[in-house]
């Protein structure tokens, strides 16, 4: 059986300046049909790079300098652009992963979708739109008449990077590369999409290359995994051999920074690389790898490894692979910082009780027409406690009301009514009556750090300013800048970052900084909008374990927001599920990720995608995207999705909320026997 593609020694360079620098080096892999090759590695390594490339479809800036791709009889790199544009759409289909950014606004999902067919297949604007709605019911998408005639912005994210899924399928490409295409989605929502990946090319009979940084979402969709870093292959192998015993120091390192690494070996703190990937201009001569090492001797310094393979079509690059592969040698990363630990202290830090919040929805078009706004409901009667020295992990999808929730805590958004009390002291729901001592005690940390730091201020002057206008006490210039250096030193950077700029530092390091911005006023409370969402597994674990640090240090809570429940598992004491604005289920840890009761958690638990391949994906997916508040179902708000539905009395009654004699709440009609006969 012939590979639907192959690359041979692929090198791919970018001219920067007046220098050609190298992207990707000596890279071969081959990708056969119905075959999902995954592409991991940290950002930086070249995996989008290589996705292009095989694509031919790269930056002006760009070129292959060496290799070759060959695509059934032909070798791309040869190929002229006129005869890639042949090639493009038709036999090689590409889903983006910000599915809106790649759609026309400007156009109907119909008509975009329509011109694909009509460019590439021939088919008249009438056909084009029949195709159009086939391929879009292939992806399971509901009223396909309704969608072609909808707006890029009418839809979820969900439903775009499926119409993305759906155009590049539409005129039955032989390969399918997939960049990221479900980051930014929610767990149910990543899954859905990961199950129609997987049927959708058995049925196509196609091969796809699916780049990700996600190690669970690799191991459970792919049958092949390539390992990048710094542009080489440091390590492939099928998918199972790869996970069940990796060989390269980097795939080691990778997979024991998982947070549910850390939870199968009762780890309190996570595995971490030491350091940071090469720059295009400082790459080694020798391993690549070798800085950040924990087993690299001289030669690693000096002599590149050839790659080499072993058996059963694994691949290395690493002169230390036999030690490994023999038990002789254990490469491993230890934990960066301290190792300090903390329980959850008597007493509350934060009471929110009863809070709610409307929005009131009125277009530019509604006030031209001199329509009454309507009213949505984002919070409807929350309340949640959170103990001193403690985290509280709130998850959810999308839509849930767990930002809102924290915005209208911190003052960003004025709730309606209900009451806030932080350290025993009421809280006006109104930012501009807070006075200075709520302020420096309850502080956030921003989901993109991008967003939140000032480009046009450095490092020193951005917490600096923090640290001027909430200190208790003033502070002299010297006292100032002492505290920004071991502010500074306490996420793990030196004091040379404070004359730095945002845009002089890597997505990890601003991180850290608006950390220490969050932590320079010594606040009681800091709330975690999703902090680690965008970061690379490596850094992701530096982060975590520096939040666990900075907790014992200063003896802070956080509220930390996620849809990554397995960082919420390690991260959290007590865990609080939302859905379209109401809390479903809290526990403790341990109540809500080892036996959830409530049939939404359940559910989100059941499509974490684990980083191991024997383990097989949960079975329950739930149909349909979460509602909108202003269409928000009577009864159970779940209702219209619950796998567990009874009748009526779920559309028709608010359920009740049940608590048993430890603590654990949930809201739901079905007994709590019942529940734990269920999960059982």
């Amino acid at each position: 059986m012939l590979p639907v593609i192959q690359a041979k020694n692929l090198s791919i360079e970018y001219r920067i300046g007046k220098r050609w620098l190298n992207v990707i080096q000596d890279v071969s892999l081959h990708i056969d049909p119905v075959q999902i090759h995954g592409l991991v590695g940290e950002s930086g390594s070249g995996k989008s790079t290589l996705g292009m490339g095989l694509m031919r479809y790269l930056a002006n800036n760009a070129w292959i300098s060496q290799g070759e791709i060959l695509f059934d009889t032909y070798d791309l790199v040869k190929l002229s652009a006129a005869e890639m544009s042949k090639i493009h759409g038709r036999h090689i289909g590409f889903v983006p992963q910000n599915p809106l950014d790649s759609l026309n606004p400007s156009l109907t999902i119909g008509n975009q979708m329509a011109e694909m067919t009509q460019l590439h297949l021939g088919l008249s604007h009438k056909d084009a739109l029949k195709r159009a709605c086939e391929a879009l019911e292939t992806t399971n998408i509901p009223e396909p008449d309704a969608v072609i005639r909808r707006y890029p912005h009418q839809l979820s994210g969900g439903m775009q990077q499926r119409v993305m899924i759906a155009m590049a399928l539409s005129t039955r490409p032989r390969l399918l590369i997939l960049d990221e295409p479900t980051t930014a989605l929610d767990v149910t929502t990543q899954a859905v999409i990961l199950d129609l990946v997987r049927e959708l090319m058995k049925e196509e009979q196609a091969a796809a290359l699916y780049v990700s940084h996600d190690l669970g979402t690799i191991a459970q969709l792919c049958d092949v995994v390539t390992v990048l870093y710094s542009g080489e292959v440091m390590e492939s192998a099928p998918v199972k051999t790869l996970f069940k015993k990796p060989l390269h120091p980097y795939t080691i390192g990778l997979l024991a920074s998982l947070p549910s690494a850390a939870a199968g070996q009762n780890q309190s703190r996570l595995s971490t690389i030491a350091g940071v990937a090469p720059s295009l201009s400082e790459r080694p001569s020798g391993c690549a790898f070798a800085p950040r090492c924990p087993v690299a001797i001289a030669k690693c310094h000096t002599d590149k490894p050839p790659l080499e393979k072993t058996t059963d079509n694994h691949f290395l690059r690493c002169w230390r692979w036999q030690d490994i592969a023999s038990g002789d040698l254990i490469p491993k990363n230890p934990p960066i910082g301290k190792r300090e630990e903390t329980s959850p202290q008597p007493g509350y830090v934060l009471t929110a009780q009863h809070i709610h919040k409307t929005f009131s929805e009125n277009s530019l078009l509604d006030r031209l027409m001199g329509k009454t706004a309507r009213p949505v409901q984002a919070l409807a009667d929350v309340s949640i406690k959170i103990n001193q020295r403690s985290t509280l992990g709130l998850v959810g999808e999308s839509g849930s009301g767990k930002t809102t929730l924290a915005r209208a805590i911190v003052g960003l958004d004025t709730a309606d009514s209900g009451d806030l009390e932080l350290l025993d002291m009421p809280v006006n729901l109104d930012l501009d009556k807070r006075g200075k001592e709520i302020l420096r005690n309850l502080r956030l940390i921003f989901q993109n750090p991008n967003d939140a730091l000032n480009p046009y201020r450095t490092v020193r002057e951005t917490i600096g300013r923090t640290i001027t206008l909430l200190a208790q006490e003033t502070l002299s210039p010297i006292n100032i800048e002492n505290r920004i250096i071991a502010l500074l030193e306490s996420v793990g950077l030196t004091a040379a970052y404070a004359d730095r700029y945002p845009q002089q530092l890597s997505g990890g390091e601003k991180q850290r900084v608006a950390i220490a911005r969050a932590f320079s006023a010594k606040p009681a409370l800091i709330i975690a909008d999703e902090p680690t969402s965008s970061l690379d597994v490596s850094v992701q674990a530096v982060i975590l374990n520096l939040l666990k640090d900075l907790r014992a240090e200063n003896g802070a809570s956080y509220l930390f927001i996620s849809h990554d429940l397995e960082v919420i598992r390690y991260l959290a004491d007590w865990i609080v599920v939302m859905y379209l604005g109401e809390i479903v289920e809290q526990g403790t840890n341990e109540q809500v990720s080892q036996a959830p009761m409530h049939p939404y958690t359940e559910a989100l638990l059941s499509a974490v995608p684990m980083p191991d391949p024997t383990i097989k994906p949960g079975t329950i997916r739930l149909t349909g995207d979460i509602p909108g508040p202003r269409n928000k179902p009577t009864g159970c708000p779940f209702h219209t999705r619950c796998p567990r539905y009874l009748g009526d009395i779920c559309r028709d009654e608010r359920p009740p909320l049940r608590e048993d004699e430890h603590g654990h709440v949930i809201r739901c009609h079905i007994p709590l026997e019942d529940l734990k006969q269920l999960q059982s």
